[in-house]
């Protein structure tokens, strides 16, 4: 029997594909992973994903929440390679990864039916990359096509599309060689009628460019969507129930009862205040609803229940008088209070207090060993710029363990990352390696926001020159029918309770980043540009409030940061300085106190926060590769004398001859009368003879000012004009 008779035989292969960014994009299922609900081949170029969904089949007694886990995995085997480390196997998920993993579920979890619980896993894994096409957006489409096939309660399917801003125009998934020319990196994901996720970084892309892309990269994700559909009319399992509403009554009750106080509660300004009083309302009615028999429901039933009614009641009053919890307006900011330099020992530091949110940002400044060396699929890469985002649980008022960083906070992290990144100055420019820590100290909404605005100050204060100071603003959406409204600067019961969280990062002049988040089927083009238009004016007006603490990069760096100085030495030099297995760049190292990198185009990077130190290593450094100038005058030591004259070592390892005839300006009989060994001399350097030798000259030379008596003699017989 042929190979493709058994293939046939043996499995139910389904397929499609079509054009996405000029490349074939393929779908599969039936071969591989059959055991799973739903499984996905997506094949683009040579880069392959396998998504898989499963549910379980009940949900677990008293779940009062939906249990979704994504995990997206990078194989090393994808790209040839064998991983680096002791055990070389793939163990904790890299940073990478975390932020994939986020990205896909981000998506596809508001899209789940309402009521559902059942734990859901799914996993996306790349087994082939051509490092051409990034397999994150292929991820995304494979797993909601696995989850479109699986038969479980999955409102969708979504598309997904990367774009790019080259030369002034929009491109669909460009390949991973074009990310540098390109002024935008945006993921863009949505269902056919909507968008669910935005996630980008810009180079100070105007609002109209990057609403621009967003609504490019929705309408080109259709294709995808399509085949999805396609797909799944052929392979699709039957669907599963969607859950019942079956405690309407209650919630009705439940509403009726309880929403004066619940109206009473929402209009107290104080966070803890407020919650006291939704802990108290809850309580209150607990008595009432909570039990057996009719009208009442389990205790974390009653919980879910009251919750919703505490969003209905917050967001009509939105709707209806326009002013929110806190008494503020649709577009205010609440009040910022900016400061830096406030700890005495790091480099650069600020405190970012907006409302009852608060950021300390810690700058440090190091060398070329501080860079962070990165695996990934595309090779090891070195990392110069990191930020890292704490969340302590003391923040909200709460106790909790405190560990490795969690999804959120890798994710935190690398949106304020990517708000920050665009202004930092080239390598060239500031040589140092910059590590942030934000350390939320308190929150109240938007504390990614607050991390921008935070470390934007502290790296000012460091002394590092960003090319111009970066604000971010979180905005909220309450959308209920036709009517909407749109909240700057949202606090945390707005984030919890509204449709949309919508972060905008940038400068005065642009966007450096975007993130949305939409907690409902998704939003139109007209609601994300009012809230990109009304970003726009929070942003101006927080960076106004920044400057009150400090406007530009600080002239100096900070007192006890490294200072940090390069020079270029030839390449055929490098092995001068290094020495055979590095001895004597130990040596400089050793004896000056500097730190020293030698890079291999011959840049030379010398750090130490003692002034001093740095000038011995240069000119150590300078004297091992630079080539004497005639005519320059040198420090040198007399090394040996002979009946002819005398040799000098002048110039690092250089030595070269002093003839008797140039020893002093008198004749000279015997050397050894007029100089000896060990003795420090200035000399010139006259040049070199047939065969290479070095001439050098002492008696053109001031013994004791280091002047050039030679030049000064041929100036003063120079005729005069």
């Amino acid at each position: 029997m042929a190979a493709g008779q058994r293939e046939r035989k043996m499995f139910n292969i389904h397929k499609e594909t079509f054009q996405f960014g000029g490349r074939e994009l393929t779908l599969e299922t039936g071969k591989i992973a059959r055991q799973a609900d739903g499984a996905v081949l997506a094949t683009y170029g040579e880069t392959v994903v396998l998504a898989t969904a499963v549910g379980a089949a009940n949900a677990k007694e008293g779940q009062d929440f939906f249990p979704l886990t994504v995990n997206y995995q990078e194989r090393y085997y994808a790209a040839g390679k064998i991983p680096g480390g002791y055990f070389k196997r793939e163990r904790a998920p890299t940073e990478r990864e975390t932020l994939i993993s986020r990205l896909i579920d981000r998506p596809i979890r508001p899209l789940f039916a309402d009521g559902f619980k059942n734990e859901v896993l799914v996993v996306a894994q790349v087994l082939s990359h051509d490092l051409e096409n990034d397999p994150d957006v292929v991820a995304m489409i494979a797993a909601s096509a696995a989850l479109t096939l699986s038969g479980l309660p999955f409102q969708g399917p979504i598309g997904a599309a990367r774009v790019g801003y080259i030369n002034g125009e929009y491109v669909l998934n460009p390949a991973i060689d074009q990310y540098p020319e390109s002024k935008l990196e945006l993921v863009v994901a949505g269902t056919r009628d909507a968008v669910m996720m935005v996630e980008s970084e810009a180079q100070e892309l105007s609002e109209e460019v990057m609403l621009g892309a967003v609504v490019f990269g929705h309408a080109q994700m259709q294709a995808a969507i399509d085949a999805i559909i396609r797909l799944a009319e052929k392979a699709a399992k039957d669907p599963r129930p969607v859950p019942q509403d079956v405690h309407a009554p209650v919630r009705a009750a439940i509403k009726a009862a309880a929403s004066a106080e619940l109206a009473k509660a929402f209009q107290l300004p104080v966070k803890f205040e407020r919650r006291d009083a939704l802990s108290a309302v809850k309580k209150k009615f607990a008595e009432q609803f909570v039990g057996e028999g009719e009208g009442k429901v389990a205790a974390n039933v009653y919980g879910g229940l009251l919750h919703d009614v505490e969003a209905d009641v917050m967001r009509n009053a939105v709707l209806d008088t326009k002013k929110r919890v806190d008494g503020r307006d649709l577009t205010t900011v609440r009040p910022i209070v900016a400061e830096v330099g406030v700890l005495p020992r790091t480099h650069g530091s600020a405190l970012f207090t907006r409302g009852e949110t608060q950021a300390l940002c810690i700058a440090t400044l190091g060398t070329a060993e501080d860079e962070q060396f990165v695996d990934s699929l595309e090779g090891t890469g070195k990392q110069t710029f990191m930020l890292h985002y704490n969340f302590p649980p003391y923040s909200v008022g709460e106790t909790g363990r405190m560990g490795s960083p969690g999804r959120r906070e890798i994710g935190h992290g690398k949106l304020a990352w990517r708000a920050i990144h665009p202004m930092l100055p080239s390598k060239d420019e500031f040589p140092y390696t910059i590590r942030v820590v934000s350390e939320i100290t308190e929150s109240n909404g938007s504390s990614s926001m607050a991390t921008v605005c935070g470390t934007s100050l502290a790296l000012m204060d460091a002394g590092v020159p960003i090319k111009k100071p970066t604000a971010g603003i979180a905005m909220g959406l309450i959308l209920e029918g036709d009517r909407y409204v749109v909240l700057s600067d949202i606090l945390g019961d707005e984030d919890h309770l509204g449709d949309m969280d919508f972060k905008v990062a940038g400068t005065e002049d642009g966007v450096t980043s975007l993130q949305m988040d939409i907690k409902i089927s998704g939003i139109t083009k007209e609601i994300m540009k009012v809230a990109l238009d009304q970003a726009k004016g929070g942003r101006l007006h927080i960076l106004g409030e920044m400057n009150k603490a400090l406007h530009g990069a600080r002239a100096e760096l900070g007192e006890h940061a490294p200072r940090i100085e390069q020079i270029k030495i030839p390449t055929d030099k490098i092995r001068d300085v290094i020495g055979t297995g590095g001895k004597v760049i130990r040596e400089i190292v050793e004896k000056t106190g500097a730190k020293i990198n030698v890079e291999d185009d011959g840049t030379v990077k010398v750090a130490s926060s003692d002034h001093e130190a740095i000038k011995a290593a240069i000119k150590w450094i300078k004297g091992l590769t630079a080539e004497p100038e005639v005519g320059q005058i040198y420090d040198g030591k007399i090394v040996k004398v002979m009946d002819f004259g005398a040799f000098v070592n002048f110039f690092g390892p250089k030595d070269g001859l002093v003839h008797v005839s140039e020893l002093a300006a008198s004749r000279v009989a015997k050397p050894s009368d007029v100089v000896k060994e060990g003795q420090e001399v200035k000399v010139k350097l006259l040049g070199f003879d047939d065969r290479g030798k070095v001439r050098l000259s002492m008696k053109q030379v001031d013994q004791t000012t280091g002047e050039d008596i030679g030049k000064k003699a041929k100036e003063a017989d120079a005729p005069q004009s």
